[in-house]
């Protein structure tokens, strides 16, 4: 039957057919309409998901060190980031809606892509060393309730663009480095709770000021009028602490129902005497023009106007271009000389680990002159020494450390490389002359001294050996052995001599020498307590170097390297300096300077460095008396040395000076402290 004759035959049916196919063809209309919506829903909760796994890895690609492997299954490819250690999502698992990693010592900076995780609720990143700036792009996060960035290392000024966080009930920033000051639209939060900006180094006033008509309650503030500026609008808050800031004015009266400790530790103009003292305010910081980012996370702008001036005029551009050619002729005729004098040499031929090519080798040219005054002991010698390397005081992943006594000479502590002859590659040798050269230039009472070295193929064997200090580490005597032995005195001994190695190793030598991990365990003392400062982790600084430029050799032929052309060993003067100031703080008050129950040391010593009725908190116990402008001057110094800013930390130099002019380290010091001290002189002696 034709087509036609189909359609007429369905007419005759009293329109029943006709009424059920319009009935299929709405039905199928709708039907393709709902899958449409929904296939639209998808992609777009898809995409609104990819664009959040996006933002969590640019986290994670921020973040430098994670020592516990949070992170370490936050896997870029996988589309549901609702399993990653540290993320919650929504009932339905279509968006992000916490991050909680609190104190596992994640180091890094916050990436700005943060703010892209728009339904987010609550970011706590709570006690860990994260640095840099509180990125604004923060601010755009609507929904979120719980902003907690406390306890880090956080600098620059504090972003206004979170008073756009309109949701917030809770936002913790305490115990960072943040300056400059609040802005008052921090009032606008009308949900705001809890406001938490203790221990940072914030200034100007206190943005709250209201008119004369206001009452406030014990939680929180009621008013009569609308002339309120600043926090005195946020009428839900409960809680606040602006403790150990630099906030300068008055404390606002509307903020009057907040307890007084709230305010302590700052430069109002009241007549507490928990306020700083007048030459802490003096020398308050001042906010810093520029931010510290992240490379990964410049802003466009930046970008832009780096292009800006890196255009430049033709005749500039045929300066350097000249200038660039010169200079390449010069190494080159460099290379050609130092090629010529190294085939003049005595040279080792090492195969390098795991080349492409088995053929592949490296040249290295053994400098004669560089170890030519080190005294070479032969493993023997150092075997019979160290009671057949029986006798084990450390050790670590890399290198175990004996003691021993040479026969008819010191004691002595030996050093041994924990590695096979067949990972032992040319750039290892190389580094291994650099290092027993460095520690062959230290010559100071306070500084380890390196008595010699050895070399042996049979067994593999690379040994350092270091003149052993006989009573000895600091980290025994402060928190193993008899406490009463030092004595305060004898501790202020100790820190000054500390610092006088410190200024050698920092200033007097050419080129600086820095120690790897600057610890108690670092610090040996001698007979008469006086401490020597000794580098048992410069084998870790050897293998870095090693692994940094063995990954760079090409694999065409033979190459000739010098040991004076390798890069030098791994200076971190403000590192050691930070150290430092933490080591005072153990010798101090006799804790460790990390405690599974108590967390670290700086953080609970904050409370009371900077306030002189509260310093002696700080003192071990164990100590029977002490001398307060000796912990002034410590806690004094401990300041400078854990500064936020680390630009604006003093040199050794500066600080060693502190210290000699500040303390008094005789033995009369002691007999003024105390009647009992003469019995305790008695006993150390």
């Amino acid at each position: 039957m034709s087509s036609s004759g189909s359609l007429l035959f369905s007419s005759n049916k009293e329109g029943g057919v006709e009424i059920s196919c319009r009935v299929q063809m709405r039905s199928y209309a709708s039907l393709l309409l709902l899958s449409f919506v929904s296939l639209v829903l998808v992609v777009t909760c898809d995409s609104f998901v990819r664009e959040e796994v996006s933002a969590l890895t640019a986290f994670k690609e921020a973040i430098y060190e994670d020592p516990h492997m949070v992170l370490s299954n936050w896997n870029a490819l996988d589309a549901d980031p609702c399993g990653w250690s540290g993320i919650s999502c929504s009932s339905a698992r279509d968006h992000v809606v916490k991050i909680n990693i609190t104190g596992y010592s994640l180091r890094g900076f916050l990436a700005p892509e943060l703010g892209r995780i728009k339904f987010l609720q609550q970011l706590v990143l709570h006690g860990n060393n994260l640095i840099g700036v509180i990125p604004k792009e923060l601010g755009m996060l609507k929904y979120l309730q719980v902003l907690d960035l406390g306890a880090n290392q956080l600098t620059g000024p504090f972003p206004p663009e979170i008073a756009n966080l309109t949701s917030v009930r809770k936002i913790n920033l305490q115990s960072n480095g943040l300056t400059g000051s609040l802005p008052p639209e921090l009032g606008n939060l009308k949900y705001l709770q809890e406001l938490w900006l203790d221990r940072n180094r914030l200034q100007g006033t206190v943005p709250a000021s209201s008119g004369s008509d206001f009452t406030s309650s014990v939680y929180g503030i009621y008013a009569s009028n609308t002339n309120l500026t600043g926090l005195c609008r946020a009428s839900e808050l409960k809680v606040a602490d602006f403790s150990y800031n630099f906030f300068t004015g008055s404390i606002p009266k509307c903020l009057g129902y907040l307890p007084s400790t709230s305010f302590q530790g700052n430069c109002l103009q009241n007549k507490d005497p928990r306020q700083r003292s007048s030459s802490l305010c003096d020398r308050a910081p001042h906010a810093r023009t520029h931010q510290t980012r992240s490379p990964k996370h410049q802003p466009a702008e930046d970008v832009s106007k780096q292009h800006q001036r890196a255009s430049k005029p033709a005749w500039l551009l045929a300066l350097e271009i000249v200038t660039g050619t010169m200079v390449g002729c010069l190494f080159l005729i460099a290379f050609l000389t130092a090629l010529q004098r190294c085939n003049n040499k005595s040279s080792l031929i090492i195969p390098l680990k795991k080349l492409s090519s088995q053929k592949d080798n490296v040249t290295v040219c053994i400098d004669s002159e560089m170890l030519k005054d080190v005294v070479r002991f032969s493993r023997q010698e150092l075997e019979v020494a160290c009671e057949d390397f029986s006798n084990i005081i450390g050790s670590s992943p890399d290198s175990l450390v004996y003691k021993g006594i040479m026969k008819g000479g010191p004691e002595i502590a030996v050093i041994s490389l924990c590695i096979k002859e067949q990972q032992w590659t040319g750039y290892l040798e190389l580094y291994f002359q650099r290092e027993v050269a460095d520690l062959a230039r230290l010559n100071n009472e306070n500084a380890g001294k390196l008595l010699g070295y050895c070399k042996e193929s049979t067994p593999f064997t690379r040994m350092l050996v270091i003149e052993y200090a006989s009573n000895g580490t600091l980290y025994e005597h402060l928190h193993y052995g008899d406490g009463c032995q030092l004595s305060w005195t004898r501790r202020m001994k100790i820190v000054t001599g500390i610092a006088r190695g410190l200024k050698y190793l920092h200033t007097e030598l050419e080129p600086p020498f820095t120690i790897s991990e600057l610890n108690s365990s670092s610090v040996y003392l001698t007979e008469e307590f006086s401490p020597k400062l000794v580098d048992f982790e410069s084998w870790k600084s050897i293998l870095a170097r090693s692994e940094k430029n063995s990954g760079s050799i090409g694999s065409q032929g033979a190459i000739c390297v010098l040991p004076h052309s390798l890069e030098g060993r791994h200076l971190d003067v403000q590192g050691n300096i930070y150290a430092f100031g933490v080591l005072l703080l153990e010798i101090i008050s006799g804790r460790p300077p990390y405690c599974k129950d108590k967390g670290r040391l700086v953080d609970w010593a904050k409370d009371f460095l900077e306030l002189p009725e509260a310093m002696a908190y700080v003192v071990d116990p164990e100590l029977k008396h002490f001398r307060f402008e000796d912990l002034k001057v410590i806690c004094e110094v401990v300041n400078l040395c854990i500064h936020p800013d680390p630009t604006k930390q003093p040199s050794m130099q500066e600080l060693s000076a502190i210290l000699e002019s500040g303390i008094d380290t005789t033995i009369s010091a002691d007999l003024k402290a105390s009647s009992l001290a003469w019995a305790e002189l008695a006993l150390a002696s």
